[in-house]
């Protein structure tokens, strides 16, 4: 660790984290670029060693992680000073794409200290995506970091960060509902079919039409335990490999109307400009059915289900703007408890920057038990060369009571130190404690003096 003392000087304590180390972001996101800057910036994950390398070997940088997805593209850097930090990793983004910084800068954001902790902590916890609250960017930060990690590039205070950054995204999941209600038209769906069916578990899906919506749809309710999905479109091919993809059966778009019978939910998206589904068909299915409910969920636009089936009992007819105000409904939701979501961050940026502080706070310490040991041995010394009668026996009782005395002596004040350090006024702790002891006097004298100094 390096400490720079009131003289200019430099003092080395080893094998303890360097102290006046800065976190600084650089980055730019689907709020502050179009895709198209975006896209210019990214860096593929089969190759990131190299730019993470050359990030922290040629721009000046201690320790760094790059994160970057289809939305966003931010590095993360530790750095010994704020503004030549900032600097160099615009510097290293423009150089590294081969982009002037003029055209970059309008686009980039930057934070420092708190405020970039408070972005890592509400970027992971999906508090500034594209949608609120969602839970994929956790994992594409871990990633990004386990690459920091295989590439050597991540030390103690981006270890530290991140890990919490990743607990603080845990507790905002565990202590908040703001994943908890669905915000894509396709997820609404699965949860207005929970509500419907209570359990998925053995249910029938019969897709019509080959919508990307419709799809997702299908994808969702495979994983909340649907087991049959019947495809059909009118290119029957086409059927046939969005099947294979589901595992399930493809039919003949002629002949959707006889398989409806054995289908419990109905996903509808084709591009047909009228009603493909009237209500005298769902009345007689309905009774087949011996009035098991069914659900309807019409993608298509203009709408393929008559909404007079909806008059027929058990069942469940939702549209696109249906199914766009329960999405609604929910952001809504999220918000509320997006709140939540940021005092807790607030409470752990605190806690965090407690452990920063205490980087500061361990040099003092070493240096105050080194003084007092020193002050022990030179005054044993003294003592025992004025004692030649003193077996060893003897000595090492006395080496050890003074040891124990000095202990004593110095518990109060490091308890006191550490406690201190997590307080606004800590540094004037810390500060004071270096004055009242000499410590760096002392440190001063074991230095080599430089041609400056000298």
């Amino acid at each position: 660790m390096l400490m720079i003392l009131a003289s200019g000087s430099i003092y080395c304590y080893p094998q303890v984290a360097e102290t006046n180390m800065h976190i600084v972001v650089v980055g730019l996101s689907h709020k502050t670029a179009p895709i198209e800057i975006r896209e210019k910036l990214s860096f593929p994950s089969q190759t990131i060693g190299e730019p993470l390398n050359r990030l922290c070997s040629s721009y000046g940088i201690n320790e760094g992680v790059i994160i970057s997805t289809c939305n966003r593209v931010e590095v993360f850097a530790v750095t010994r000073e704020f503004e030549k930090g900032l600097w160099q990793v615009k510097k290293f983004l423009s150089d590294y794409h081969n982009i002037p910084l003029q055209e970059l800068d309008e686009h980039l954001y930057s934070h420092t200290s708190e405020d970039a902790v408070k972005h890592l902590f509400r970027v992971c916890s999906g508090l500034d995506s594209m949608v609120l609250g969602e839970p994929q960017i956790l994992g594409q930060a871990k990633d990004s970091y386990g690459y920091s990690l295989q590439h050597h590039t991540a030390g103690v205070i981006i270890n530290k960060l991140f890990h919490k950054a990743f607990s603080v995204a845990k507790r905002i999941r565990t202590e908040t509902k703001i994943g908890s209600n669905a915000v894509s038209i396709s997820y609404a769906a699965v949860e207005l079919a929970k509500k419907i069916f209570s359990s998925l578990t053995d249910k029938t899906v019969m897709l019509i039409g080959a919508g990307e919506m419709a799809e997702l749809a299908a994808k969702h309710l495979l994983s909340n335990g649907v087991q049959e999905i019947l495809v059909a479109n009118r290119t029957y091919e086409k059927a046939v490999e969005m099947a294979r993809g589901f595992k399930g059966t493809p039919i003949m778009f002629r002949e959707f109307t006889h398989y409806l019978k054995r289908v419990d939910i109905v996903i509808v998206s084709t591009a047909a400009p009228k009603y493909i589904i009237h209500p005298e068909q769902i009345e007689d299915v309905i009774k087949e059915r011996k009035n098991r409910p069914m659900f309807f969920i019409d993608i298509s636009v203009p709408r393929n289900v008559d909404p007079q089936i909806n008059n027929i009992d058990n069942i469940y007819l939702y549209n696109v703007d249906d199914l766009q105000g329960v999405v609604a409904a929910n952001l809504k939701e999220r918000a509320k408890e997006a709140q939540a979501a940021e005092a807790i961050i607030n409470e752990e940026i605190d806690k965090f920057y407690r452990w920063v502080k205490s980087l500061d706070v361990v040099p003092t310490i070493v240096a105050l038990k080194k003084r007092f040991e020193d002050i022990r041995k030179g005054e044993i010394e003294k003592a025992l060369s004025m004692m030649n009668a003193l077996n060893e026996k003897d000595k090492e009782a006395i080496d050890a009571m003074t040891k124990a005395i000095i202990n004593k002596i110095v518990h109060n004040p490091v308890a006191h130190l550490k406690k201190e350090t997590d307080k606004v006024e800590g540094d004037f702790y810390i500060e004071a404690a270096r004055r009242l002891f000499d410590l760096d006097k002392e440190e001063e004298q074991e230095l080599p003096k430089t041609k400056e100094e000298g």
